[in-house]
């Protein structure tokens, strides 16, 4: 107990060590919005080397379904949205430079309705959009990567502390800092509340469902003295804040309506989705064997507790239940893929294979679909089907993070060594393992034909020799 304070303490002393460097204010030439989208690209890299990013399409889908309906009602914007999802319990959102924004998975969980999550993220979004970010930029024209790799090393140790990463993880709320409180000014919060609820009503959502958030968020600090939830840090939920929001709601007209039945039971799919495969297991484990008792005719019931049970290696019991939901659902691909999955996951690669197949020519462009139709062929030793099923997939997502280690696998089987050093080199990459990464991309440097596969291959060995270089400096 008295070594994790003192790790926290370590923690919070050099997160705000690079707050105060990023904090010293130089002449004041404001960033641009290329400056801030090449700084956006490098803390991005060094984040997803730390933290564990959530690359489920169903999720990802959904809530950048949500995010582009809120900017389809802005004027016409310099910066390229971008939401991602970081598998942490702890209740936590936050934007980063050049319009990248990042929702925990236990936060998307507690929400109830879509306007729940639009209310978080059209706050997110006007963050962006009244330059919170780039304001506190402006501070440090010298920031670069390796101010970055400072923050997300300070990130990194907040991890060991209590609230695991997304305990630190709001120093990317404000990738360069906003104050030594690690917070947002109450003129900033202020300032997004009130652009935020009119963005919201515009795109037909509605702005209870952030009040509705802000209280849930306060919740979990009075369940927990001992721990200010990571959104209250960056984002303070004043009670002022709160009774603001709602008196102007109050005296709005022609609301949307608030948590409809068909909002509500779409979301359902979703909340369930995300707590069974991201949630806690043994708690997830609990409440859904509980949902099937209490409701044992309803699929979302069964659908729940299949996917929590195939995650825990229960296959055989996942199988019962995942097709009692398909038997209401029958042409859904996205449920036939999560039983191809179970069955793959068993060894059961023939069941898998006529489950998968049926799901792809169903839905031809599911990354899911595609990607463990792909490993069932790999492993029925279907190699050249396998290579066709991974090429149309990064067709689709070409930076598919989880398939680079089994394309190059595939095509070292196919004898296509080119291509196999190649994406064996971008898993490498992307784990951070820099000098396996760099051994493989020179193996396909020497086989490189084509002269934009060279040049990308030069640009990634001039990135890992570089940090390969840092790192051997900072170990002298």
């Amino acid at each position: 107990m008295l070594m994790n304070k003192y790790r926290n303490e370590i923690a919070w002393l050099s997160i705000l060590l690079w707050l105060a460097i990023l904090a010293v204010p130089p002449p004041v030439v404001a960033i641009t919005i290329s400056e801030e989208e090449k700084l956006s690209e490098k803390f991005m890299r060094e984040v997803s080397r730390h933290f564990t990013f959530i690359e489920d399409p169903v999720l990802l889908n959904y809530v950048n379904s949500v995010g582009k309906r809120i900017i389809e009602v802005l004027p016409p914007q310099p910066y390229n949205f971008r939401f991602f999802l970081i598998k942490e319990d702890v209740y936590n959102a936050f934007a980063g430079p050049g319009g990248v924004i990042f929702i925990n998975s236990g936060l998307l969980a507690a929400m109830e309705s879509p306007d729940d999550l639009a209310g978080i993220l059209a706050h997110e979004i006007t963050h962006v959009l009244s330059r919170h970010i780039s304001d506190r930029i402006d501070r440090s024209k010298q920031i670069g990567i390796v101010t970055l790799a400072g923050l997300v090393a300070a990130i990194a140790l907040g991890a060991a502390g209590e609230g695991s990463a997304a305990n630190a993880m709001m120093v990317g709320s404000m990738a360069t800092g906003q104050s030594m409180a690690l917070a947002y000014s109450r003129e900033d919060e202020m300032q997004a509340d009130q652009l935020g609820l009119k963005i919201l009503i515009k795109a037909g959502y509605h702005p209870a469902g952030l009040v509705s958030m802000m209280k849930k968020i306060r919740q979990k600090q009075w369940y927990d003295t001992n721990q200010i939830p990571t959104y209250l840090r960056t984002h303070p939920a004043s009670e002022e804040r709160m009774v603001y929001i709602s008196a102007w709601i109050e005296r709005q007209k022609d609301l949307p309506e608030y948590l409809s039945e068909k909002g509500r039971a779409d979301f359902d799919w979703i909340r369930t989705r995300v707590g069974a495969l991201y949630g806690e297991k043994n708690q997830m484990l609990a409440h859904f064997s509980g949902e099937v008792k209490k409701r044992p005719e309803d699929p979302l019931a069964h659908y729940g507790y299949g996917l929590i049970l195939g995650r825990s290696g229960r296959f055989r019991e996942a199988v019962v239940h995942l097709k009692k939901t398909i038997a209401r659902r029958a042409f859904d691909a996205q449920l036939l893929i999560d039983l191809g999955r179970v069955y793959f996951l068993d060894g059961r690669f023939s069941e898998a294979l006529g489950t998968l197949e049926g799901a792809v020519a169903i839905d031809p462009a599911n990354p899911d679909g595609l990607y463990y139709l792909g490993r069932t062929q790999l492993a029925l030793n279907k190699t050249s089907e396998a290579i066709a099923a991974f090429e149309n997939l990064l067709r689709i997502n070409p930076n598919h993070r989880e398939l680079m280690y089994f394309a190059g696998q595939a095509f070292g089987q196919q004898g296509n060594m080119e291509e196999a050093y190649y994406y064996l080199g971008r898993n490498y990459y992307n784990q951070g393992k820099i000098k396996v990464a760099i051994v493989q991309l020179e193996k396909a440097m020497e086989l490189a034909t084509k002269d934009e596969r060279k040049s990308e291959i030069e640009t990634l060995l001039k990135e890992l020799r570089a940090e390969r270089a840092k790192q051997r400096t900072s170990s002298n």
